[in-house]
């Protein structure tokens, strides 16, 4: 694996600039790996991890490039908690960590480096050279993988919604009054969207 300099170049690329967000989720993902003992899941170890992240910020990002899960390739996992979080689940060892961020980490940045202009410099400055115990909290845990959720193929039939015609993948169906329904149309008070009359 790269050194840190290396993978926050990386980042940087890949994110569009450096912030401390990138910087922390760079370092919270090396120490998952660490702790589960992958070299570098980006070459020989693909498809051996799953990253759940808890938030929707620069982090993500940061720890996509490093872990190598993506979205598409359905390793990486969102849970929209709005937390500086990330489960890194190792799926050949059955072992889990779960890391997060410590909230008086930002305090510490602004003691260690009062003479920085912004927050923003304090920050990136301290997520650089803290300790990992002066940055995150670590908790081994156990996750439940449903093998419909792995990495790879589809492992169950497309579905097509017998209300509204969509087809559906992976299971992700509900049955309503004898309907295979996808879930938008199961749990409308749910679904993130509202159709709308269109404008001409």
């Amino acid at each position: 694996m790269e050194t840190l300099n290396e993978l926050l170049r990386q980042a940087e690329a890949a994110h569009g600039h450096l912030c401390a967000g990138q910087i922390l989720g760079v370092r919270l993902a090396l120490l998952g790996l660490t702790r589960l003992g992958i070299a570098d899941p980006r070459v020989a170890d693909r498809k051996r991890l799953i990253t759940y992240v808890e938030i929707d910020r620069c982090a993500t990002d940061a720890i996509a490039l490093v872990t190598g899960c993506r979205l598409g390739k359905r390793a990486l996992k969102f849970r929209d908690w709005g937390k500086m979080a990330a489960t890194f689940a190792d799926l050949e060892s059955g072992r889990a960590i779960r890391i997060v961020a410590l909230e008086d980490s930002r305090d510490l940045a602004a003691r260690l480096y009062p003479h920085l202009e912004s927050k923003s410099a304090q920050q990136m400055a301290a997520y650089r050279d803290l300790s990992d115990a002066q940055l995150f909290r670590e908790q081994w845990v156990r996750v439940e993988i449903d093998p419909v959720d792995l990495p790879g193929a589809s492992r169950k039939e497309r579905i097509v919604c017998e209300r509204c015609g969509e087809g559906v993948n992976f299971g992700r169906v509900a049955e309503v009054d004898g309907q295979r329904l996808c879930l938008s149309c199961a749990h409308p008070e749910l679904c993130y969207w509202r159709p709308v009359e269109p404008r001409d």
